[in-house]
């Protein structure tokens, strides 16, 4: 058995070449082979977002507080609130982030496969994040 102690993994800022606005990311769990799962909390702050990403075995977000938005390509942009569970398919390009107005913190879960969790794309424009859910 491992415990990871809160406050125990010092907190990141989200990298600009992933996100866009002030992000925090806080490891949880690192993926640990055999295993391929990792996850982390992370904060947005309002009106800030993941860049367009896919993850090759998927992605689970499980929303923690605030509100936020999320989008698969050529879907709708969709309101996530506490509480809310989302699931991306393996290869689903897609962003998320926080509502233009209140922060939102997600926990993300991912696997890896050979090593790579998340591929990263273009930068979500803000006529595609402004769009209304």
């Amino acid at each position: 058995m491992q415990i990871k102690r809160s406050g125990s993994q010092p907190s990141g800022k989200g990298p600009s070449d992933w996100f866009t606005g002030t992000v925090r990311i806080d490891p949880l769990f690192a993926v640990t082979p055999p295993a391929r799962g990792g996850g982390n909390a992370v904060t947005f702050e309002p009106g800030a977002r993941t860049a367009w990403h896919t993850h090759p075995l998927g992605q689970i977000l499980i929303v923690t507080a605030g509100c936020g938005r999320a989008q698969r390509h050529g879907g709708l942009v969709e309101e996530i609130r506490p509480g809310d569970v989302v699931l991306f398919e393996p290869g689903e390009k897609h962003w998320h982030g926080a509502s233009p107005t209140t922060a939102m913190t997600h926990i993300a879960i991912q696997e890896a496969l050979d090593g790579k969790a998340v591929d990263w794309m273009e930068q979500v424009s803000d006529e595609q994040y402004g769009a209304k859910p």
